[in-house]
């Protein structure tokens, strides 16, 4: 009868080590899956997939894309477009929020 209760306890054991198992493979799938969609899209437009090219417009580097003219900036590069020419909307979107004196 000890044989059967030990079969029985084995028989737990392999199906929780099988369980743990199963998601750790999911998990390492997934994150696999992640990195490999990142690899595809990088420097890729979100909207058509052309690869985007870098230029640059007032001394200001952005990307664009070719095929739709989608245009990317960096976190402060619209703002340096607005201060190279305060006569355009780009000034006045800016100091919207801010009191004026």
């Amino acid at each position: 009868m000890k044989d059967v209760w030990d079969e029985r306890e084995k028989a737990f054991e392999n199906q929780y080590f099988r369980d743990v198992e199963r998601k750790q493979i999911e998990a390492m799938k997934e994150k696999m899956h992640e990195g490999q969609i990142r690899e595809l899209c990088k420097n890729r437009c979100p909207k058509c997939g052309e690869e985007i090219q870098s230029n640059t417009f007032r001394g200001v580097p952005l990307d664009q894309c070719p095929s739709c003219g989608g245009i990317w900036l960096g976190p402060n590069d619209l703002k340096i477009l607005a201060e190279k020419d305060h006569r355009t909307w780009f000034d006045n979107w800016f100091h919207a929020g801010e009191s004026q004196d």
